[in-house]
């Protein structure tokens, strides 16, 4: 046998080194990047490989001359963000891009050039708090030992030449306000950067969001186009993203995401960490009706959180993943004139490198339909006068250009109706489908699908890994409207709840939903959920006296906390004063967790009080604030022993008129005026002797 040389050797070897990196190709390596895969760790600031974190230079990779940062905890802030960038590109020429504030650094602002613009789009959540993602960034910015890039401190006017415009989205029923965006402004300006126009602020609470970002802007971009000297032109529809439907592939491909929302979902390898980018598919254990009529729903659901590494505290929030009821997926579909191609595969991608899709592709039109798009959502005017240049008629497109040209017919026709955006469209336009509007459009103009988060009514001390929801199913009726308005996601938990049980009865209104979820990987009574950590917190001594207020299923939380202060008795715990005010309409009908409270009451004893207000059970109208001010002598001692006071529920008028009224109490029984009575009662809150969970 002939003798291998060194050369032949080395041919061998790279022949053979050649044949594996062949067969191993999509394998091993030059495995095409899904950027649904590891999501959750990538949008938690995990670094990513391929990208930067400086801002700056990804506006000048991509030739931007404006970013528009966004922090958002439902999606609204993101959707307005979207918007701008896309009116800034399109009116004014301006190179935009949409940036997460989560997704960047921030020590090299004071190098951002004069000749560029940022747009602050800032939300304000809970008590004048920061959205998550825009935690790390409100910290930098407020910061006392702020310093940047170049060595500069506060002192220096570091952002001298960073111009920027700023639009706040607030509920005024929360005391702080609008804090957020207020709290940016003055930090960015005294750090040196220049505001042009003025610092917008929208309502939720007064509901003129949507008006209020209307108006805030046309002036906005008139101070802009004079600072920067653009030119305003017609808007042409751009579109953000190709839709390429994909022959090659169907709806059984393994490769088609039917709803999963990471790749690791998909392929049925799901792990953790479980967060806001990656829910973890929870059994719920248990569900049942808490109410005893027939015409109104309230459940009692617990999820199963063992095997996900997931850890909730008392007082935490839980999220929901919800899907669209199949009646809506149809009416969209059928209204956009999709019915025929539900199940075709598409692929969709950004058009330039900033846009971020906005769920994993492949998909087909009914999965990102059922999943991600929030397409039961409010309308917007701004997108009522988009689509008016693809209406199936010219009657139809006058009807559209009116409505989003004058706010009192659209609120007449729409708003004040709660009309969805294929509603509108089916009362509109008939039977003629708006098969002209292109895919595209509607995913930039319908909002995605953001997870819903409810009080957790049970405690970690009690069940570690057992999570308790009290949720009141919404259905009402609203004059003038030719549907019931269903909450999305309580209707899609009583969805689940029958299941549970084998109650074939169909929704009386013809709702559905796809509860088994893609692939049936739900099947099994499955939910998607994550945990969101919250300050509304028990005090870390348990002798401290809490005094509780929750009507309705504002007593979510509190559930949890008289759980945590029996548990605390029973082990041999000092426990201090609870007193519990709750009410609903009729303790017959509506009085949730009625056996309970005496069965609590049972261990605590004399520690333990239960107030209750049953409105509809006498002639004038009864409240908690009522039965609160009937106990104003208590509540007062309780507070002068350093007794933490709580409100769940109801913001705009039930947590408002508390609030009033425990500064009354405090003002009478110590005799002081009411001026100072009120101070009190910030003080409280600034001490955290006062904490609120409310909503609008």
């Amino acid at each position: 046998m002939a003798q291998l040389d060194t050369l032949d050797v080395i041919v061998l070897v790279a022949i053979l080194l050649g044949t594996v990196a062949y067969f191993t190709k999509g394998s091993l390596w030059g495995i095409p990047k899904d950027p649904y895969a590891g999501s959750y760790a990538m949008a938690n600031g995990a670094a990513k490989a391929g990208k930067t974190r400086n801002v700056l230079e990804k506006m000048d990779e991509s030739g931007k001359n404006c970013v528009v940062f966004y922090g958002s905890q439902t999606g609204t802030a993101e959707d307005y963000a979207s918007r701008l960038a896309k009116e800034g590109s399109s009116r004014f020429g301006l190179k935009t891009m949409v940036a997460d504030l989560e997704d960047y650094d921030y020590e090299n602002l004071d190098t951002f050039p004069s000749g560029k613009v940022a747009i602050f789009v800032l939300a304000t959540y809970g008590e004048g708090e920061p959205t998550d993602n825009a935690v790390d960034f409100y910290e930098f910015i407020t910061s006392e030992s702020i310093s940047f890039s170049q060595g500069g401190g506060a002192s220096d006017s570091p952002l001298s030449d960073l111009r920027f415009v700023a639009f706040g989205l607030g509920n005024n029923t929360y005391e702080h306000y609008n804090s957020m965006v207020r709290r940016v402004n003055v930090n960015l300006e005294k750090l040196g950067a220049k505001r042009i126009g003025e610092a917008g602020e929208g309502d939720d609470g007064a509901g003129t969001m949507e008006e209020d970002f209307l108006a805030w802007k046309e002036p906005m971009w008139a101070a802009l186009a004079e600072d920067m000297g653009l030119e305003e032109r017609e808007a042409v529809y751009e579109p953000v993203f190709s839709v390429t439907e994909k022959d090659d592939l169907d709806a059984d491909s393994s490769e088609v995401y039917l709803g999963e929302p990471t790749k690791g979902h998909l392929e049925g390898t799901s792990k953790g960490p479980y967060g806001a980018h990656n829910p973890f598919i929870a059994p719920i254990v248990e569900s049942r009706e808490i109410f005893t009529v027939k015409d109104r729903n309230c459940l009692h659901m617990e999820v199963d959180l063992t095997g996900s590494n997931l850890s909730y505290q008392t007082g935490d929030h839980i999220a929901i993943w919800p899907t669209n009821p199949g009646s809506e997926v149809d009416r969209f579909l059928s209204v956009f004139g999709l019915t025929s191609k539900r199940n075709t595969v598409i692929s969709v991608k950004g058009l330039d490198p900033t846009a971020k899709v906005p769920f994993p592709t492949p998909t087909t039109y009914d999965a990102a339909i059922r999943y991600h798009m929030e397409i039961c959502a409010p309308v917007s005017r701004q997108f009522v006068a988009h689509l008016a240049g693809f209406a199936p008629s010219e009657a139809t497109k006058a009807e559209m250009s009116k409505l989003g040209g004058d706010k009192d017919h659209f609120h007449e026709k729409v708003s004040g109706r709660y009309l969805n955006i294929a509603q509108l469209l089916e009362i509109i336009g008939g039977k003629e489908p708006w098969s002209q509007v292109p895919f595209s459009l509607l995913i930039e103009g319908v909002n995605k699908v953001q997870p819903r988060y409810y009080s957790i009514s049970s405690s970690s001390l009690v069940q570690k890994s057992k999570v308790a929801i009290t949720a009141v199913v919404e259905s009402l009726r609203i004059p003038g409207a030719p549907h019931i308005l269903k909450g999305v996601t309580t209707n899609y938990l009583l969805a689940l709840k029958q299941k549970q049980h084998e109650d074939s009865r169909p929704d009386p209104h013809g709702l559905s939903y796809a509860i088994t979820g893609p692939r049936n990987k739900y099947d099994g009574i499955h939910v998607p959920v994550h945990i969101r950590h919250s300050n509304f917190k028990l005090p870390s001594d348990p002798s401290k006296p809490i005094i509780m207020v929750g009507p309705g299923t504002g007593v979510a939380p509190f559930r949890g906390f008289v759980q945590e202060r029996c548990a605390q008795m029973k082990a041999g715990e000092k426990v201090g004063r609870v007193i519990l005010f709750t009410g609903c309409r009729k303790r017959s009908e509506d009085f949730l967790y009625q056996q309970e409270w005496k069965d609590y009451e049972d261990i605590l004893g004399d520690n333990f009080k239960l107030v209750t207000a049953f409105s509809r059970e006498q002639t004038q109208k009864v409240y908690v604030q009522h039965r609160l001010k009937e106990q104003a002598k208590e509540v007062n001692e309780l507070l002068e022993q350093k007794a933490c006071f709580y409100v769940c529920g109801d913001a705009a008028n039930m947590a408002r008129e508390v609030n009033i009224v425990l500064g009354q109490i405090i003002a009478e029984q110590r005799g002081l005026s009411e001026a100072k009575g009120e101070e009190i009662v910030k003080m409280m809150r600034s001490s955290n002797l006062y904490q609120e969970d409310v909503w609008s």
